[in-house]
């Protein structure tokens, strides 16, 4: 499969318009604050001068209607500018993650649990922490982000503006700051450690209690069932009381923060009465100290950014990426090289096992490979081998036309299909992982794969499919078509024929091989009466 030639500009225009809505959020963000500071300083402004004015002959000629326009004014901008935002916002995440979902979801593949799990990809508590990760990943910049740079804008603003009219009060502030910078870190701190803690720990009660639900019966009857759930609810418990305290933590810089709007609006009047202020010569200084309540909730929202920077955080160390960084080198396709030789491999299973020796082997362009064994023999771990999933062992040599290739040049080079094929919550095309395809060409691999009868009966490419929309088969299929639509060079198929009809399986998986003449290709199967073509090798025997 070859993708189109405006892949390159296509994607360029994506990234443009998400950068497009990322502006236009963060400036009605701004638009949002600068109106609420407004707002608040012209009110408190526009009250003091009807007293003063109220106090004299000078009541008579006061005009009321042009600050009460403004304070109108600054209200409507403010909700529209954060409605505004809210929308543009949430829009400009949600097109990043479409944008980035299969970088990521490669993030899942290559993470080091994910690489060395006995289990694969389609586990749902794996599945769902992936989920959970993608989330905080995303949406770290509006939770992150937008908080601290336009608080930290609004604070250098105001900080200048105290130090022309009343200087004094810049002592509080500066108090105030290094208490809050002490306070922030180690609550930072704290909460990390209980992030980090209470993530482990129920993944560790979602594993013991998948475990004492499943043997349930042979448990009661044993009499072990209520000590094997104590076992997987206590950490539970304990993470709950973790997260507790690391909520009292956060309320406690909370509290600080609260009081930060009140205190320097209090200092800065104190400073400009100090300084001689009196009467219309407070004006300036009262618009000044209502503009720094009006930062009371724009500082809060510091708050809720630790908690986001910290998930965000565990969620890139989780996925092994780091933020700016490809974490891959850029796939490279096109036909195979030539052939692939495996010399010196030996196999050790996720727990530890030994797996024994793999015998040399050779696989060329156009005749597949197919590794038959029970289940635990070592085939996804060989898989995994060949995609540069595992580490590489000394002794060991991989080879693809005749030069040695690393294990970060192999993944460039491999597509790996995992037999439990994950399904995300999106559309069918962004389910295909090929955002360079034409409609033309995902439809012909769908067909490919006897898939595009149900796929049009469910509304098409663009409609929405999640985890339990589709069948076993169906699942299985979308993965096939997903190979299908791979330009690697060398194609890993984990149990291509699982949950297919024999017949099904031996159409769908010929008309692939019939495409792929000039790719190497390695296929698996613990079912040996099934007539995959090309040549077998048996794997876990004596």
């Amino acid at each position: 499969m070859h993708t189109r030639p405006d892949t390159a500009p296509a994607a360029g225009a994506r990234r443009a318009d998400t950068s497009r809505a990322w502006t236009l959020a963060f400036a009605l963000a701004a638009l949002a604050l600068a109106a609420n500071l407004a707002l608040a300083g012209t009110a408190v402004t526009f009250l003091a001068a009807v007293a003063l004015a109220g106090a004299g002959p000078a009541a008579f000629a006061f005009n009321f209607h042009h600050p009460a326009a403004l304070v109108r004014l600054f209200a409507l901008l403010r909700t529209g500018a954060r409605y505004g935002e809210r929308m543009a916002g949430h829009r400009a995440a949600l097109s990043d993650q479409v944008r980035r979902r299969a970088g990521l979801f490669a993030a899942l593949a290559r993470a080091p649990e994910s690489r060395g799990a006995g289990w694969q990809l389609g586990r749902p508590e794996r599945l769902a922490d992936f989920i959970d990760d993608v989330a905080d990943i995303d949406y770290a910049r509006l939770r992150v982000g937008f908080p601290v740079a336009l608080t930290g804008a609004a604070l250098g603003l105001l900080t200048l503006l105290t130090a022309y009219l009343a200087p004094l009060a810049l002592l509080p502030a500066a108090g105030l700051a290094l208490a809050g910078t002490l306070l922030a870190r180690r609550t930072l701190r704290r909460l990390a450690g209980i992030e980090a803690w209470t993530r482990n720990a129920r993944r560790a009660a979602a594993t013991h209690l998948g475990a004492a639900l499943a043997g349930a019966v042979p448990l009661a009857a044993e009499g072990r069932r209520r000590a094997a759930l104590r076992i997987a609810l206590d950490p539970l418990r304990d993470a709950e009381r973790e997260a507790a305290d690391g909520r009292r933590a956060l309320a406690r810089f909370e509290a600080l923060l609260a009081l930060a709007g009140p205190g320097l609006a209090l200092a800065v009047l104190l400073a400009a009465w100090s300084a001689g202020a009196r009467g219309a010569g407070l004006l300036p200084a009262a618009f000044l100290a209502f503009a720094w309540l009006g930062l009371a909730e724009p500082l809060l929202s510091l708050a809720r950014a630790l908690p986001g920077s910290v998930r965000a955080r565990l969620a890139r160390q989780s996925l092994a990426i780091e933020p700016g960084c490809a974490a891959e080198p850029a796939p490279r396709p096109g036909p195979a090289p030539g052939a692939l030789t495996l010399n010196g491999l030996h196999l050790w299973a996720p727990d530890g096992r030994d797996l024994g020796p793999l015998p040399d082997l050779a696989v060329v362009p156009g005749t597949p490979l197919t590794l038959v064994g029970a289940s635990g023999c070592g085939k996804t771990t060989l898989l995994k081998a060949l995609a540069g999933w595992n580490a590489e062992r000394p002794g060991e040599s991989i080879r693809l036309g005749g030069a040695v290739r690393p294990a970060a040049e192999r993944r460039a080079l491999t597509h790996l299909s995992l037999h439990d094929a994950a399904i995300l919550s999106d559309t069918v095309r962004e389910n295909l992982f090929a955002p360079g395809a034409s409609d033309a060409m995902l439809w012909a691999a769908l067909e490919a794969v006897e898939l595009d009868a149900r796929i049009r009966i469910g509304g098409g490419l663009d409609a929405w499919i999640a985890e339990g929309n589709l069948s076993l088969g169906e699942a299985q299929r979308l993965n096939l078509a997903r190979a299908c639509l791979s330009p690697a060079p060398i194609l890993l198929l984990d149990e291509p024929a699982e949950h297919l009809r024999d017949d099904q399986a031996a159409r769908i998986l010929a008309r692939l091989l019939a495409r792929w003449r000039d790719r190497v290709v390695v296929l698996t199967s613990h079912r040996p009466d099934l007539g995959l073509p090309g040549r077998r090798v048996a794997l876990g025997t004596a």
